[in-house]
C-alpha cells in the first residue's frame, strides 16, 4: 500500500486515513476493495476522483442505492476523499469471467448499425478507465455488478453519468449485448 508523501500529493484524500475509515466498507467491498460478493463493485484500483464522486452522488441522492445511502450519510467530503485515495492505491484482482468474442467486438468497435459507441473510447484499451475524464475502470469488475449497472443506465434508474453518455449508449443495448459485454469486460486482466 502506498502511504508516502508523493501519494499524498496525488490524491485529495489521505491514504492512511482512508484505510482506517474503510472498515465499514469491508463487508461488501472487501478489506482491500476487491469485493468477493458478485453484486458489489470492486473499488480497488478505481480512480480516486471516480470513487469520491460516486460517494458524493450517493449522499446527495443523485445516485440511489438503499444500502449506500445509509453508509454515506455521516461521511464528510474529507472522509470521501480519504476512502477514495485508499481504494485507488489498492491492487485489483483479476476478473473471473471466461470472456466473449462478441463482447470484445462490441467493446472495441461498438455497433454502427445500432448506434452503439465503442466502450474503448471512454474506458480504455485495457479497461482501466480514464481518471481525468471521470470514466471508471471496468477491467476485472464483478460481472453481476456490471450487468446491473448497465441495465440501470438503460432503464434510467441510474442517471449520474455525464451528459447522459451511458444512458444514451445503454438504451441501445439488448440483453444479449449486455451479457456479452459483461463477460468480456469482467475477463480483462
Amino acid at each position: 500500500m502506498v502511504t508516502s508523501t508523493p501519494a499524498k500529493a496525488i490524491y485529495a484524500g489521505d491514504v492512511k486515513a482512508g484505510q482506517e475509515k474503510s472498515a465499514m466498507c469491508a463487508s461488501c467491498h472487501g478489506a482491500d476493495g476487491n469485493s468477493p460478493i458478485a453484486i458489489y463493485p470492486k473499488l480497488a484500483g478505481q480512480s480516486a476522483s471516480y470513487v469520491a464522486k460516486q460517494l458524493a452522488d450517493f449522499k446527495s441522492g443523485e445516485r440511489v442505492d438503499p444500502v449506500m445511502v445509509g453508509m454515506v450519510a455521516a461521511l464528510s467530503e474529507q472522509d470521501m476523499n480519504d476512502l477514495a485515495a485508499y481504494f485507488a492505491v489498492q491492487i485489483p484482482t483479476a476478473g473471473q469471467a471466461e470472456g466473449s468474442d462478441i463482447g470484445h467486438k462490441l467493446y472495441f468497435g461498438g455497433d454502427a448499425n445500432k448506434g452503439i459507441t465503442a466502450c474503448v473510447a471512454c474506458h480504455g484499451v485495457k479497461g482501466k478507465g480514464m481518471a481525468q475524464a471521470g470514466f471508471p475502470a471496468l477491467a476485472g469488475q464483478n460481472a453481476d455488478y456490471l450487468k446491473k449497472q448497465i441495465a440501470s443506465f438503460r432503464e434510467g434508474s441510474r442517471g449520474n453519468d455525464r451528459s447522459s453518455m451511458m444512458r444514451n449508449i445503454a438504451i441501445k443495448l439488448s440483453d444479449s449485448d449486455i451479457d456479452e459485454l459483461v463477460n468480456y469486460m469482467s475477463s480483462i486482466k
